[in-house]
């Protein structure tokens, strides 16, 4: 099963050259740049734990991609995502994130539906 969280999430995994573009074009923007990562994807897992602090002034994506490949060798298995910060209204706000590294095998998460009294439904999850 894959896990699909965050911007591009339906699309195939992207390289680091494709990382790259999308760094430059977070940088472009004056957005910060931070990296997170995971053993846990439960989509109401919002809380990851943060790698580092975010990269407010960073202007070249080589710094972002040095942080990723330190990430990536100290936790190889986790989930890794990077997010993109906008500080123009006063307060950072994520505006963009994206899953950058997956374990090889990844978690199976079933969601289960079941009707309850009248025609509510109640949804359970269960990770395998």
């Amino acid at each position: 099963m894959r896990i699909t969280q965050g911007c591009f999430s339906f699309l195939p995994d992207l390289d680091d050259v494709q990382i790259t573009a999308q760094v430059d074009y977070c940088l472009s923007r004056d957005w910060a740049v931070g990296i997170e990562f995971t053993y846990d994807p439960h989509p109401r897992n919002t809380y990851w734990d943060m790698w580092g602090h975010p990269m407010f002034d960073l202007r070249d994506a080589k710094g972002v991609l040095m942080e990723l490949a330190e990430c990536r060798k100290a936790h190889p298995e986790a989930y890794i995502r990077l997010n993109a910060f906008d500080s123009t209204r006063g307060f950072e706000t994520v505006t963009m994130s994206f899953i950058v590294n997956r374990p090889a095998k990844e978690p199976e998460i079933r969601m289960t539906r079941t009707e309850i009294d009248s025609r509510a439904l109640r949804y359970t999850h269960a990770v395998r």
